[in-house]
């Protein structure tokens, strides 16, 4: 059976940070093939994040940037179609129903993994797949992984390099008027 690892994300905008998380998810883990979620709607942050009326352009740039940078790494509009909200078991699970001979892994931040108790059938989701989590500033990944593992099919800490740059940074950088050409690729 093949793994295929799954990084999902509104990447609103694609920036640095989320390429060296792709780049390490390809040239260092185990993982057969990596791909790319777009999240159109991610319901844990409406409300949190500017509208956006252009995820299409998202998903392009996000495929033209990652084919520039020459990585076999497919980016995936699956969510465009499937009906909201955007939950990540129901995503996974119909990528299952589709793909059956493929063992989905879930690449999460140490911060999605600390607030993972705030998503949909978190508890089915720990059991149900593996999940890769890269580290983020102050975030205790070890803990997580140990108090998270009792309920977790497994859980693998990724030796990735701190990337501390965010979509958030991003965005109150570009509201304030700051040049954030050297963080957006």
């Amino acid at each position: 059976m093949k793994t295929c690892g799954l990084y999902f994300g509104s990447f609103n905008p694609f920036h640095i940070g989320h390429l060296a998380i792709v780049n390490y998810l390809v040239s260092y883990t185990n993982l057969d093939t990596v791909r790319v979620v777009l999240s159109p709607l991610n319901p844990l942050k409406k409300g949190k994040v500017p509208a956006d009326d252009h995820p299409a352009g998202r998903l392009q740039h996000i495929r033209s940037v990652l084919e520039a940078k020459k990585f076999q790494v497919q980016v995936s509009d699956i969510e465009f179609s499937l009906p909201q909200p955007h939950y990540t078991i129901n995503t996974l699970h119909h990528f299952c129903k589709n793909e059956p001979h493929t063992q989905f892994v879930l690449v999460v931040g140490a911060d999605q993994l600390r607030d993972i108790e705030q998503w949909h059938e978190w508890k089915n989701l720990l059991k149900e797949f593996p999940f890769y989590v890269y580290p983020r500033h102050g975030v205790d990944s070890k803990a997580l992984q140990v108090r998270y593992a009792p309920l977790a099919r497994e859980i693998v800490l990724l030796q990735a390099p701190l990337v501390t740059v965010s979509s958030t940074f991003i965005r109150e950088g570009l509201a304030a008027g700051k040049n954030m050409n050297g963080f957006i690729v």
